[in-house]
């Protein structure tokens, strides 16, 4: 019998459920200022779905590359360099030490063994390149993880270290990191208390009403970590 499924993008990334925002540019803007990201560095995003945050890298100046099951991409961001792969069967489609920066959010937890992507994205990217990690907190995020029933392994901070310091990077730094770019700026340590009492109070009915509600909730692991250049 064939298989019927639906593009998983399609379904839980739609429009009309998920509508385009202006915050992957905002997102894209200031991890390209905080991790000095140049102009005409090639950038990976693995598992990089509709391409919205793709297409704000490359707004900054990057060569955009992208790799996905979903073929999203090729609508949203016609401007990238984009292949089709099954990452964690067949790995990630591009040659050993080719990337400046790989580029991943709200992926890695929806691998059975993410180990065998850290080890493509550390394969791909050029000695002293750069990859920034994101996906959800468990400490945070554990009542509602399995509301997307493609989430396999959860992460805490210390679980996101050690799989890559494991695969060999070096300076490894997580943290835990809202979705608020008001919180990103000079102010955000004296407005992140009030984001925690947003998340502890606001009733869990009321997450998808406003964005500062949903995204004070839905804290994110952040982590930067560098290959060794021998």
């Amino acid at each position: 019998m064939a298989d019927k499924r639906i593009d998983y993008v399609s379904v839980v990334y739609n429009e009309v459920d998920r509508p385009l925002t202006s915050y992957p540019k905002k997102l894209t803007r200031y991890l390209f200022e905080r991790f000095n990201i140049q102009s005409g560095d090639k950038l990976l995003d693995v598992g990089c779905g509709r391409g919205e945050f793709l297409a704000g890298f490359i707004d900054q100046g990057v060569n955009g590359y992208g790799v996905d099951q979903s073929i999203a991409a090729k609508h949203y961001c016609p401007q990238a360099i984009l292949k089709i792969s099954d990452i964690e069967i067949d790995g990630i489609p591009y040659e050993d030490n080719f990337f400046d920066v790989v580029y991943s959010k709200s992926v890695i937890e929806h691998f059975y063994y993410p180990e065998r992507m850290i080890s493509e994205v550390y394969r791909v990217l050029k000695p002293g390149g750069l990859a920034i990690i994101l996906c959800p907190d468990w400490t945070y995020n554990y009542r509602i993880y399995f509301e997307d029933y493609t989430h396999r392994t959860p992460f805490m901070s210390s679980s996101l270290r050690d799989i890559l310091l494991i695969h060999g990077f070096d300076s490894v730094k997580v943290q835990k990191f809202r979705q608020l770019p008001i919180l990103w700026g000079n102010y955000g340590k004296y407005l992140f208390p009030l984001a925690e009492i947003t998340r502890l109070l606001i009733p869990s009915i009321f997450k998808s009403s406003s964005k500062w509600v949903r995204f004070s909730k839905e804290v994110m692991l952040l982590s930067a970590s560098y290959k060794p250049h021998v």
